[in-house]
């Protein structure tokens, strides 16, 4: 069988070095809030290119904290508007809800599978502070339009940026092009952890001194409480383990760019889509998605010769049981994309020949 993802092999492909850091924490007898977390915030702001990354436990938490430190900074307030992609992994829904602001779900664009920056301004309305920009798959999801009308309007740009670690717009990584973004090493991430890890990164440093001390119970100062905080740290293991591999991103990423171009230029079925190619720069393929309307069959048949296969995602977020009152809401690309997505293999550590395997077996299928 060749694995989706192999995170075993991943993690081998650096163990001796990660192997070594995680020892340099347990020897060193202090497991948070440590050097080894104030390392990887500074290494890993410089990479992206910002002045402040708060480190947290998830990616979820680097999302819903952001939105809670704009409601105390008096940026934002309970029954606010943002704009979000419909086609979103539901944890960008929830960080919106779960702070007493309104999602206004907006279509993706098919050929792109990013938020449709031309239907972006006719939903805006004097509710409206902000603009969510997902980089699902590892594709860059900003646009220059997206940028004028945030500026125009005076509205936040928030990227959800847990796929596209080393994503670019031209000169800047993706993490940094908006006011402030939200970031998941969750193991199976383009640069993951061996558990739930996550970070935040901005150039606010307001914004960033508010989110340090949210996700410290609400305080800067021991034993003093600004806020109604919660407990989201970064361990001393998990940033350890993230500053090993991080050094070694671009690198995963180019081979990840290298699969993917195996399949752009050798997947020739009709019955399969592919989305628009862009720009390596603009792409990282966190995931590889296809398109097939019959795409549980085609995932049956690929799984009978050997290829592993996932959807992401089946049910979109307005279909979802916990968001009930949005189930009728006719969001036609967004519900196309759950039914006929499907993700193939890619990772930096597949090898040309199971690359060569799955386009095979793909063009085979009838």
């Amino acid at each position: 069988m060749i694995p989706f993802l192999s995170l075993k092999d991943v993690t081998a492909k650096y163990a001796s070095e990660i192997h070594e850091a995680v020892m340099r924490v347990v020897d060193s007898g202090w497991y948070l809030l440590g050097k080894e977390l104030g390392s990887f915030e500074t290494n890993y702001a410089n990479y992206i290119g910002t002045k402040y990354c708060i480190g947290v436990a998830n990616g979820l938490d680097a999302l819903t904290l952001i939105f809670q430190a704009y409601k105390e900074c008096g940026i934002l307030k309970d029954g606010d508007e943002v704009i979000v992609p419909a086609n979103t992994y539901i944890a960008s829904i929830l960080a919106i809800t779960e702070n007493g602001l309104v999602p206004v779900l907006v279509e993706p664009k098919f050929d792109t599978l990013e938020i449709d920056d031309e239907v972006i301004e006719s939903k805006i309305t004097p509710r409206t502070k902000a603009i969510m920009i997902v980089h699902l798959y590892g594709r860059c999801a900003y646009t220059e339009k997206i940028g004028e009308l945030c500026k125009r309007y005076n509205l936040k740009l928030v990227e959800d940026n847990a796929q596209a670690h080393g994503c670019r717009f031209g000169e800047k990584r993706t993490g940094s092009i908006g006011d402030v973004a939200g970031h998941s090493f969750y193991p199976g991430k383009n640069l993951g952890a061996l558990g739930d890890a996550g970070a935040v990164t901005t150039n606010d440093e307001v914004l960033a001194q508010t989110i340090r001390s949210l996700a410290n119970y609400g305080s800067s100062k021991k034993y003093v409480f600004e806020y109604c905080g919660r407990n989201s740290r970064l361990d001393e293991i998990q940033a350890a383990v993230l500053n090993v591999k991080l050094k070694y991103l671009d690198e995963d990423n180019s081979c990840r760019q290298q699969v993917a171009a195996y399949y752009y230029d050798n997947i020739r079925n009709p019955f399969i889509t592919l989305p628009t190619r862009m720009l390596d720069e603009n792409n990282v393929y966190h995931l590889f998605p296809i398109f097939c309307e019959r795409r549980d069959e085609l995932q049956q048949y690929l799984t009978e010769q050997g290829v592993q296969t996932i959807i992401h995602y089946p049910i979109p977020p307005h279909k979802q049981n916990c968001y009930n009152e949005w189930n009728a809401i006719p969001l036609p690309i967004t519900e196309k994309i759950a039914r006929e997505e499907l993700s193939l293999p890619i990772s930096p550590v597949m090898e040309k020949n199971m690359v060569e395997y799955v386009v095979e077996t793909i063009n085979k299928f009838q």
